[in-house]
């Protein structure tokens, strides 16, 4: 939780921007020695993540208050901010500190803009005010959401490293289409065992309608049909 307030707001905004700063800083070092994946703090693409779950469509969801921890991607990559919406670079320091200000002050600001897929939302508008919420203690924000359906699922444990699984894991729905229930047991480790199986079932597949085709375009005995069905 932030210090409490001094009285004067752009010096409290100072405070708050250099506090966050640190907390980038500390968590980077963290990871660094702990040799935790590269890219736990990385904040997610927008547009590669489409690419990787496959777009279906979109639907616009109006105006809702949602949880600031499940804003963890961004439409612009030069945002400025990591992950958890810390800063990572000096250059947001000025309007950063503005916001902040306004906000300690009671000034009413404007709902920020997201995309939603699965669990995860997309910052459109709003970088800032998504990074100084985070820094004050906030658990929510107001956004207009418009939900981009996939035909693979995100969730809040999305990393950037996990988009290639995940490519393959569309390509394998999209060439086996499955009823939702059956393809969400299908969980593999290996990203490429999704395109060995779907040569499989696709192979199989063709076996059976090649049966099929057979059987229906001959007259056959009914041990020669029961020994094709086996």
């Amino acid at each position: 939780m932030p210090p409490l307030p001094t009285g004067l707001s752009t010096a409290d905004a100072q405070d708050d921007f250099l506090r966050a700063r640190r907390r980038q800083a500390v968590s980077r070092l963290a990871r660094f020695l702990s040799r935790e994946r590269g890219d736990i703090d990385v904040i997610l693409p927008f547009d590669e993540v489409v690419a990787a779950l496959g777009r279906v469509g979109e639907r616009d969801l109006g105006l809702r208050a949602i949880p600031l921890d499940s804003i963890l991607g961004t439409v612009d990559r030069r945002s400025g901010f990591d992950r958890e919406f810390r800063p990572t670079t000096s250059r947001v320091r000025t309007r950063w500190e503005r916001i902040a200000a306004a906000v300690r002050r009671g000034d009413p600001l404007p709902p920020i803009s997201v995309y939603r897929i699965g669990e995860v939302h997309f910052v459109r508008d709003g970088h800032h005010r998504v990074s100084v919420a985070r820094a004050l203690g906030r658990h929510d924000i107001d956004a207009f959401v418009t939900e981009v359906v996939t035909r693979v699922g995100a969730d809040r444990a999305l990393r950037l490293s996990d988009l290639p699984a995940k490519d393959y894991e569309r390509l394998f729905s999209e060439r086996v289409p499955l009823p939702a229930a059956a393809r969400a047991r299908v969980r593999l480790t290996d990203p490429y065992d999704y395109a060995r199986l779907a040569a499989g079932v696709e192979a199989y597949l063709r076996v059976a309608c090649d049966r099929y085709r057979l059987i229906r375009a001959h007259q056959w005995s009914d041990e020669i049909v029961a020994r094709l069905r086996g």
